[in-house]
């Protein structure tokens, strides 16, 4: 059994009298442990699945299994549950609490767990350590670069040790080199087992991932466009969903 399975999904929208189909027959599966990346145009519908598969947002209809439980079947209150248990966000405007320091930012998700004091400290000093921060645990947000922040916002999505991480455009904040180190930093993450998915109109951070789906007019495309996936066009159009090449220097 995948890790995520999600069958025939769809959401639809009313506006205006008129239905607007942001998703629109869904099926597609992750496996435990991939690394891949969720690409697309602008109004594709790639952020509504995101947001369907983070449990942020619900599907009009179909079927959604993550790890073993069916989300689309789950009540507000087990979705918030799930949220916080089972899956890891990362986004790209970091979302710190600036009031709070590096480590009691890290710590947020374990008191919606009930984790003890103690426990929480210990487990929140060896997510940043996984992140090479344990130095700046005392900073305040506005104390830390844009990188240090994203590193910060990685470290919070770990310390429950989810089963699955989504990160919406993470680089898109940051300049060029420092986007470069963050992207290194969850390919460095994925090699130690982690499920990571990428969500991403920038075909340098669909490039880094072994597997790319890419989403146009809210269903899975057939073929994978190059371009988008950050490839050369000598690989031509791929099977959507599939393992494709990785770019030149990543083998």
């Amino acid at each position: 059994m995948a890790l995520v399975e999600i069958r025939n999904v769809c959401k639809f929208y009313h506006l205006g009298g008129e239905e607007i189909r942001a998703l629109d027959g869904i099926t597609l599966d992750i496996e435990a442990g991939e690394f891949l990346s969720i690409i697309g145009p602008s109004g594709s519908g790639k952020s509504t699945l995101m947001h369907i598969l983070g449990c942020l947002d619900t599907p009009t209809q179909g079927s959604y299994q993550l790890d073993g439980v069916l989300i689309h079947e789950a009540s507000t209150r087990q979705l918030a549950a799930i949220r916080n248990q089972k899956i890891g966000f990362v986004f790209q405007f970091f979302n710190l609490l600036p009031k709070l320091n590096v480590l009691q930012n890290v710590e947020l998700p374990m008191i919606y767990s009930n984790v003890g004091g103690r426990d929480r400290r210990e487990r929140a000093m060896a997510a940043l350590k996984l992140v090479d921060l344990e130095n700046r645990s005392k900073h305040r947000p506005s104390q830390l670069s844009g990188g240090q922040q994203q590193r910060v916002a990685i470290a919070r999505a770990l310390v429950n040790q989810p089963k699955i991480v989504f990160a919406d455009e993470p680089t898109g904040n940051l300049d060029s080199n420092t986007g470069a180190a963050i992207l290194d930093l969850f390919r460095r993450l994925s090699t130690e087992g982690r499920t990571i998915a990428l969500v991403t109109h920038d075909p340098s951070i669909a490039s880094i991932t072994p597997r790319r789906i890419e989403i146009r007019d809210g269903k899975v495309s057939n073929e994978v466009d190059p371009r988008l996936a950050g490839l050369s066009p000598k690989f031509g159009h791929l099977t959507a969903g599939q393992g494709i090449p990785p770019a030149a220097g990543e083998a």
